[in-house]
């Protein structure tokens, strides 16, 4: 089978201010429209902001805005934004699995989106909470047939083949077993 994934990132609440922002904590860095959004310069930790590091990439998991159209409002389910632009609309066909789909603004590729330990009560995402987000390039509108073969564990190998890359191992993985 063809690798349909192209690219990964992890994204863990460590913020200790910011009620919404998630870092990435692993990736594989090979998704443009992600890279060009990581920070230029560092800001010092305030009184009521958390740090920012140069070379850093933080978004921000958060309902849907007003200002997105009433169709786009009655569909998502959250969105995520990086760099104070909405990055991609966030569905959950089912709520007994930990996972979602979205695509890219502006481009055509689709995200499938696993979560762990994502609890987000009064829209306040639970520290150690994780999003992981793995990219498809040009499947945009094969965004929710992706879902079903992630919902579906037909993509654990390529997954697991991801995750490793982002941590720097080189390893052929099978897998028999879901992994979610």
């Amino acid at each position: 089978m063809t690798n349909l994934l192209d690219a990964y990132y992890l994204f863990e609440r460590v913020a200790k201010k910011s009620s919404t922002r998630m870092d990435c904590t692993a990736c594989t860095a090979n998704y443009e429209p992600f890279e060009n959004k990581r920070a230029t310069r560092s800001n010092k930790e305030t009184e009521k902001r958390d740090a920012t590091n140069v070379g850093s990439l933080k978004c921000y998991y958060v309902s849907v805005p007003d200002a997105f159209s009433g169709d786009a409002q009655r569909r998502a389910d959250k969105s995520l934004t990086m760099g104070s632009k909405n990055l991609s609309s966030i569905f959950v066909p089912d709520v007994t699995k930990p996972m979602a789909y979205g695509d890219v603004a502006n481009t055509n590729d689709a995200l499938l989106f696993i979560f762990t330990d994502m609890a987000t009560p009064n829209g306040i995402i639970a520290p150690n909470s994780k999003l992981e987000i793995f990219v498809a390039k040009g499947q945009r509108n094969n965004a929710r047939a992706l879902y079903n073969l992630l919902a579906d564990g037909e993509l654990a190998e390529e997954i697991e083949q991801l995750r490793a890359r982002a941590r720097g191992e080189i390893v052929e993985v099978k897998i028999e077993q879901k992994l979610y």
